[in-house]
């Protein structure tokens, strides 16, 4: 009874979340990120490792900028496997020279460098070695222009997007097991446990949030895995405040007393009856996390503590490109920046679609 009763809550509150025009379309539009995060390499124009190919000589382009790209490929055997290639870049790319002008005589191609700013660059030949034009010349267009280091800033985007995402999942993952079991065992046991933990709880709410994060990053090293790991680790307080609370109103309940009576254990009464009962809260309260974690990330790199160069993130694309919003290329801080903003607020559209669809009373 107790289970049937419960799948039909469950598909009353998907029920409410389908008719929730901007829930719905926030939920596809964060799958389509995590999807292009996944297979960024695969989407980007530039898959070399981190799309970190630069170009100086055609940095800080406009966006919709074309040049003929000279294209060598590796004389090194390229060992990387097509997995490895499609989700971690090309390590070993072909090398790839911007040029203004070429004509081929008798099988050599003499071609001049691009050079901004009416400069002239630098005029070279080399044998074809039965190579055709249309293997090593190709033209190429940068949709979102280039950054400061002639890099596809398209590319970049793609792949820093795979910070973003991960982050969110990886941060939100740790404080959910922080903040149910801390949550739990307070709101269940009560008493001294209960007086310890919220001790414990209280000080950790009254660090702020930045400076512990960058307190744990600077312990644990910089890095992608570190600012994962601690952000992740400023982020239970909430969840556990959350589950105390819901544990201490529901432990009183009839189900639980006659648990407690039938002679099941203290894990089995909290794991299988009481937190079942209290999760709406928590997914509501993670996906606020999920935004949350992404703005903390976002904030890091902008500081520099964050995922470290050439590693392509949204918040270190701002921090090499905030100065050139008024030296008239805005577009290379405010295209990451809109990225950030369209995210976070799809999570928490996601989080208003939720809280609504889980409340029993509506």
């Amino acid at each position: 009874m107790h289970s049937s009763n419960s799948s039909s809550l469950s598909k009353l509150a998907l029920q409410k979340f389908k008719k929730d025009f901007w829930g719905v379309f926030s939920l596809g539009f964060i799958i389509l990120v995590g999807l292009v995060a996944v297979f960024a390499y695969v989407i980007a124009p530039d898959n070399s490792e981190y799309a970190n190919q630069m170009h100086v000589s055609i940095h800080s382009q406009k966006p919709g900028f074309k040049v003929n790209m000279l294209v060598l490929p590796q004389e090194t055997a390229n060992k990387q496997s097509v997995l490895s290639a499609m989700f971690f870049g090309n390590k070993v790319p072909a090398t790839q020279i911007p040029i203004s002008q070429y004509h081929i005589q008798d099988s050599i191609l003499h071609y001049t460098e691009y050079a901004t700013d009416g400069l002239q660059g630098l005029t070279k030949s080399i044998p074809l070695n039965g190579l055709s034009e249309t293997n090593i010349i190709q033209s190429k267009t940068f949709l979102f222009g280039t950054d400061k280091y002639g890099r596809d800033l398209l590319s970049r985007i793609l792949v820093g997007a795979r910070i973003s995402f991960f982050i969110g999942f990886i941060a939100v993952f740790i404080s959910l097991v922080l903040g149910i079991f801390m949550g739990s065992v307070a709101g269940y046991f009560g008493g001294r446990t209960d007086a310890l933990i919220m001790w414990f709880i209280n000080v950790s709410w009254s660090i702020p949030t930045l400076l512990l994060v960058i307190a744990i990053t600077l312990a644990l090293g910089k890095g992608f895995w570190q600012v994962f790991i601690a952000v992740g680790l400023t982020m239970w307080v909430e969840v556990a405040r959350v589950v105390r609370g819901q544990v201490l109103s529901v432990k009183k309940m009839q189900y639980v007393t006659a648990a407690r009576a039938l002679g099941f254990t203290d894990f089995r009464i909290i794991s299988r009856h009481i937190l079942p009962n209290i999760m709406a809260p928590v997914i509501v309260i993670s996906a606020a996390n999920f935004a949350a974690a992404i703005l903390i990330e976002s904030g890091l790199s902008f500081l520099g503590i964050g995922a470290q160069p050439p590693m392509a993130s949204w918040g270190a694309m701002i921090k090499d490109h905030y100065n050139y919003i008024i030296l008239g290329k805005p577009y290379l801080a405010l295209i990451p920046g809109i990225c950030i903003m369209s995210l976070v607020m799809a999570f928490m559209l996601v989080g208003n679609a939720l809280r609504d669809a889980l409340d029993v009373k509506t």
